[in-house]
């Protein structure tokens, strides 16, 4: 996409009523972002695009479109990608979602397509035991190579993404405000935490504060860049199970913890469950979903690891059972590429680990 036409759009996507489907629908109708701009009030209400108040208000922001076209050139000094689904960044697993965002704000990173996925999400106002449990879960499963995906709310959310970060991992935030915006304020240690090795995203724009309205489009983002949705808590008629719903359309697999029949706070967990939801009691359940292997497993092939030579251990030490391509090996070894690749080649010969794909590496189980 051209420049001009992405200031376009980053234009479009500040205009308050239009959402990412109508943008698309104006899209198949001009033909280009700048012929949206230059669309008159009465086309846009005759065709059913916008009703008269909505029009009104389009035509009003095309006099700030000179204020937003700075905006837009001044993200990248605060650290801000804005992102459309033609720029090669823009997550593959969003592609294919109804309403897909036609702008998403990202800082940090994004989740990477060849890694798994998983949504956790739950209640806001958790009990200790559903805490500690999301935290768990996001600990081991993230320890796995499984990225952590949540909205960075108060309770189980804050929780799983807290357990990727305490081992290290990372773990992306979908915001339902503007994405210089920490919300709930508690969770700005979270938020600065997450931002090291994972990723911040919103489809919000710049200073917009959370409302109500803002929650369950954010969620179709959450559920969007996972491949499945697991429920740590949830009451019968909850928030988290419009993700589900989302979940649900786009093909994921859900997944819910249990809890005692009494509980309120598990009602919604036991009635997924009852309608075919995946029962799960242990990340190792989830781990053996994705097709991966246990840590203790990994340790038996790791005690013929002691032989090898330093240089050759600390390159070793760099690969986990997900693919990783040689740049990241080389970043995290610190050794000159040449000499990482001579023994990255030696350690395949040996059979301690695998080639995948061109130039991506795991240990061999």
């Amino acid at each position: 996409m051209e420049e001009c036409e992405k200031e376009y759009l980053y234009w479009l996507c500040q205009v308050p009523g239009l959402g990412a489907v109508t943008i698309d629908r104006l899209y198949d109708y001009c033909g280009s972002f700048q012929d949206i701009y230059n669309i008159e009030e009465k086309s846009l209400v005759d065709n059913k695009f916008l009703n008269e108040r909505q029009a009104e208000c389009f035509q009003m922001m095309k006099g700030k479109r000179d204020h937003y076209k700075k905006e837009y050139h001044s993200l990248e000094k605060m650290g801000i990608r804005f992102l459309t689904p033609w720029d090669s960044e823009y997550p593959k697993r969003l592609m294919h979602i109804y309403g897909k965002p036609m702008g998403i704000y990202v800082k940090g990173k994004l989740p990477e397509t060849e890694r798994p996925s998983i949504a956790v999400i739950g209640a806001r106002n958790c009990t200790s035991y559903g805490e500690q449990e999301a935290e768990y879960f996001g600990k081991i499963l993230s320890r796995h190579g499984i990225q952590i995906v949540s909205g960075l709310a108060r309770g189980i959310d804050g929780a799983a993404q807290w357990g990727a970060v305490k081992e290290g991992r990372d773990t992306y935030a979908v915001l339902g405000c503007g994405i210089n915006i920490c919300y709930p304020k508690e969770n700005y240690a979270l938020y600065e935490e997450i931002l090291k090795s994972g990723g911040i995203i919103s489809e919000f724009r710049l200073g917009e504060e959370p409302k109500s309205a803002n929650f369950p489009m954010r969620n179709r983002i959450i559920s969007g860049l996972s491949d499945a949705v697991l429920v740590i808590e949830a009451k019968e008629k909850s928030g988290s199970l419009i993700t589900v719903d989302y979940g649900l359309e786009q093909g994921k697999e859900i997944f819910a913890l249990p809890g005692r029949a009494a509980d309120a706070l598990s009602a919604g967990c036991n009635q997924l469950i009852k309608n075919g939801a995946n029962l799960v009691t242990n990340p190792s359940d989830l781990i053996e979903y994705f097709g991966l292997k246990q840590e203790k497993i990994l340790r038996l092939h790791e005690k013929n690891v002691n032989g090898l030579a330093k240089k050759e251990k600390m390159v070793y030490s760099c690969l986990d059972l997900q693919p990783k391509f040689l740049e990241q090996i080389v970043k995290a070894c610190g050794l000159p590429p040449s000499e990482c690749m001579s023994i990255l080649i030696g350690l395949e010969l040996g059979g301690f680990i695998l080639q995948t794909t061109s130039n991506y590496y795991v240990k061999k189980i």
